[in-house]
């Protein structure tokens, strides 16, 4: 191509039809029909309906007779305009060949004209009675197979009778019911690991089956039945059959294994919890053989080293703002100042039952919540939600697929992501624990300390791993229908939550003092609202009343109440105050009038500022007779108001 080439394009003249023309002048063509719609509009003009020999014979006459004629004219010969004149001869060619094929096959159907059974190769003929002696003898043999496997069978199962031991099958079918079991190389492997949870651990959990006359003579055999046969009728027991199958468990899932978790707090065990797997499933040993129990010590193994080294993995990954340490068989976690939490790894070869480990210190709240996280964890790993695909990697959560259609925001999406990992909830339910052991010991030892006011508490049985809820009724004895003080209490991790029966939201940190002023605090409103409303029953004008007064000496801890009373007259005064100090301190002033100091002079002439109140004298409170505050202020009351009178 030369250098001053041109490139043109050459385009098709439009040849089809114009199907639509639009208001702004655009033409729209019909689409040019396609190779399957072009066929069956020329198939549609084959005419099927000439295809019998008298049809064929006329045209092939006629098609002689204008050939000659074209010949006598000397005109040349022209072909069918019509292109599928060959497509319908082949057609008739082809339903001549199958009515040939029809008729072949029905003379071959037809035994009169053709006979299609095989000839014998040799010309003896076979006698009946040949026959029926070689089906008898084959019969014979396959019986005395079947018999000989049966008396093989009963043999079998009268030996294992006389020496004790139970059926091999039926102990082999019992152990695949309970446990997962396949065929090696004329071996039977288990496994007793946790793939189908989502485990990682790359220890292998596989005990070999055999069969119990492999690995035992006979001879030892009968001593275990003699020995286990006297024994039980020693006991008054029947005796137990011995199994037939023999487990092989790795040596290092040998033994008894736990976890026991501590909190301790200057070197003080506060509480602990063991965390194993025996004792919380079906108790399904003696309806299976003895070998139950043997696996289920070898999984419990399995169980804790695994779970022990995801935590340590866990610990080692987790940037807390004080590092946990992880030490051998051991992760120390710190809960709270001066507070650690240790996580121990114990496993032993032996095992002895006559010697129980002490559970003084045993928290059995601790050791619920954490078996109940263990099985929530367990849940989730083996029990997604759907849609999930079968065979594909797992996709996003539930929440994930609805953000879109929920129209989530960012911060929701971002919580989405957020997860924990089983030592920070672990951490988070014994800071938690910690917090309500803390709380209970507050309030039993104000309950115990404080008899003036009655402090109940009521907690919530239904808490979750993380949070728990205590209600808190101060109310005075004998004195419940005038008033009653409430607040309700939330334990979380780190913190305490109290909301007041005014509304009122007060955030506590874990220090126990601060929950301590709380309750002495609300002791003191207790009392002043509750004298407040005696008063008022009683005819006495409340002149003033407050829960913060900024009177006397300051104290590190604590505030002061007060009330100021008249009598129904108001010749009486009686002025209280109540002190929240660390014990509550309460003095009682009463003033008279008309003053008895009061001399009128030139200045002040009048006798009407005589009946002014005196000067404030305080009373021996603890020498009034009554058994709680309101008692003795309702005494008091009583009296003054008889004395005016």
């Amino acid at each position: 191509m030369s250098a001053n080439s041109v490139n043109i394009s050459v385009e098709t003249t439009c040849e089809n039809q114009i199907r639509e023309i639009g208001y702004d002048g655009t033409e729209l063509y019909q689409p040019p029909p396609t190779l399957s719609e072009s066929l069956a509009k020329c198939a549609a003009r084959i005419d099927f309906s000439k295809t019998s020999l008298d049809d064929l014979k006329k045209e092939e006459k006629s098609a002689t007779e204008a050939e000659e004629a074209e010949k006598k004219d000397g005109t040349q010969f022209q072909e069918s305009l019509w292109p599928w004149d060959a497509v319908r001869n082949k057609l008739k060619d082809a339903f001549t060949e199958i009515c040939v094929l029809s008729d072949v096959i029905s003379i071959a159907k037809d035994k009169r004209y053709l006979v299609l059974d095989p000839l014998l190769e040799d010309g003896d003929d076979t006698k009946p009675i040949v026959q029926v002696y070689s089906r008898k003898k084959a019969i014979s043999q396959a019986a005395q197979v079947l018999l000989g496997g049966a008396e093989r069978l009963r043999n079998a199962h009268s030996e294992q009778r006389s020496r004790n031991i139970s059926d091999f099958h039926i102990e082999l079918l019992r152990l695949r019911q309970n446990w997962r079991l396949k065929k090696v190389s004329n071996a039977i492997i288990g496994d007793l690991s946790y793939r189908t949870a989502g485990s990682k651990f790359n220890m292998s959990g596989t005990f070999e089956v055999t069969k119990a006359e492999e690995l035992a003579d006979e001879d030892q055999l009968q001593g275990q039945n003699s020995s286990s046969s006297s024994s039980s009728t020693a006991n008054g027991m029947p005796i137990k059959a011995a199994s037939a199958l023999r487990v092989i468990v790795p040596a290092e899932l040998q033994g008894v294994a736990y976890i026991k978790v501590i909190t301790q707090k200057d070197q003080e065990d506060l509480c602990s919890a063991q965390v194993n797997l025996m004792g919380h499933g079906p108790n399904i040993t003696a309806q299976v053989g003895v070998w139950q129990k043997t696996l289920e010590f070898a999984q419990n193994v399995l169980f804790c080293k695994e779970l022990f080294a995801q935590l340590a993995r866990e610990a080692i990954q987790l940037q807390a703002p004080i590092p946990h340490v992880v030490i051998g068989n051991q992760i120390r976690a710190t809960l709270l100042p001066n507070i650690q939490l240790i996580i121990s790894l114990c496993h032993s070869t032996t095992f002895d039952s006559s010697q129980p480990a002490p559970i003084n210190d045993h928290d059995h709240v601790l050791e619920h919540s954490l078996h109940q996280l263990l099985r929530e964890v367990h849940y989730k790993n083996s029990h997604h939600p759907f849609p999930h695909p079968s065979s594909a990697p797992l996709g996003p959560s539930k929440k994930r697929m609805m953000a879109g259609p929920m129209a989530a925001d960012r911060e929701t999406l971002m919580d989405m992501t957020k997860s924990q990992t089983i030592l920070e909830q672990i951490i988070a339910q014994a800071q938690h624990i910690f917090m309500r052991k803390r709380t209970q010991y507050v309030l039993d030892t104000l309950a115990r300390d404080v008899k003036d006011p009655q402090i109940v508490s009521h907690w919530n049985a239904m808490n979750s791993p993380t949070m728990s809820c205590v209600k808190i009724n101060i109310v005075t004895h004998g004195y419940d229908a005038i008033g009653r003080t409430s607040l309700v209490i939330h334990v979380k991790e780190r913190s305490l939550k109290c909301i007041c029966r005014d509304g009122r939201v007060m955030r506590l940190s874990y220090e126990p003092q601060e929950l301590r002023d709380l309750i002495l605090c609300q002791i003191n409103s207790h009392q002043i609202s509750c004298l407040v409303s005696l008063a008022r029953c009683m005819s006495w004008t409340v002149l003033s009343n407050s829960n913060h007064l900024g009177i006397g000496k300051v104290e590190p801890l604590g505030n002061a109440s007060s009330c100021l009373l008249a009598s129904p007259i108001g010749d009486r005064m009686i002025a209280v105050q109540i002190r929240c100090d660390p014990q509550i301190d309460v003095k009682v002033y009463i003033a008279k009038s008309p003053r008895q100091d009061f001399f009128p002079n030139p200045l002040v002439p009048e006798k009407l500022w005589e009946n002014l109140g005196g000067s404030f004298k305080e009373v021996r409170f603890d020498k009034i007779e009554g058994k709680s505050f309101l008692n003795k202020m309702e005494f008091l009351m009583a009296s003054l108001t008889s004395n005016t009178a």
